[in-house]
């Protein structure tokens, strides 16, 4: 990372800590007070857009947690094992057929 993405990212965690919006102004005023230059106005920007409606403190609390973990929690544990296993044979079976579509255009990579 730079340290524009450093500065406007360690901005966006002090308005996320403080409870305040995230926005591209509110990063833009942080990191000109912090005293960091060569700052471009798009990283605020791009911060903001994408921090827009988020919870960071949850974004950080569930960083190494996986999403399909709360999934399979909520189903049970023999009905999931079932729906895990058939997810998997879809899957293959998906798999192969996209293989068998590209061999059916009629050209190859070196024709």
């Amino acid at each position: 990372m730079s340290n524009s993405e450093l500065a406007v990212s360690y901005a966006a965690l002090i308005l996320a800590d403080e409870g305040i919006e995230i926005t591209s102004d509110k990063l833009t005023t942080l990191v000109k007070s912090a005293n960091v230059a060569d700052v471009e106005p798009i990283w605020a920007s791009l911060f903001a857009k994408a921090l827009e409606g988020k919870d960071v403190k949850e974004l950080l609390m569930n960083v190494g947690s996986g999403g399909a973990a709360p999934a399979v929690a909520a189903t049970g544990g023999a009905s999931a094992a079932g729906g895990a296993a058939e997810e998997k044979a879809e899957e293959k079976k998906e798999e192969k057929e996209e293989e068998e579509s590209d061999e059916d255009m009629g050209f190859g990579l070196f024709d």
